[in-house]
């Protein structure tokens, strides 16, 4: 009697290992493939260093994200006012490195 062709899942099974548990995205993984993760290179994580340190400083940032793409600065998130938006964007500025601020910030609605 001939060799009968194997069925896909029988060859599936004979040829592919378990997956296990290190073969799966962790969950910051996701997240970042659903951000659209971005590697920094030196420079541009020394400068969101310091972005990030000045907004922590920043009591009127308290709900603002950076991203930093070479020297630009992009911020999103809430300010409680216009003139927390204006000091949050100036302070940014100010830092050494940043070329380009790309506002995004909303003014929380009360």
């Amino acid at each position: 009697m001939p060799d009968v062709p194997k069925s896909y899942d029988e060859i599936t099974r004979a040829t592919v290992p378990e997956m296990d548990s290190s073969s799966r995205p962790t969950a910051e993984q996701k997240k970042q493939a659903v951000e659209g993760f971005r590697a920094l290179d030196s420079d541009e994580q020394a400068l969101a260093n310091r972005v990030d340190a000045a907004l922590a400083g920043n009591h009127d940032a308290a709900g603002v994200k950076a991203e930093v793409e070479r020297n630009r600065v992009t911020l999103r998130g809430q300010v409680p006012d216009a003139a927390a938006l204006s000091r949050v964007v100036d302070a940014v500025r100010g830092i050494d490195g940043v070329g380009d601020v790309a506002d995004q910030l909303v003014v929380a609605g009360k």
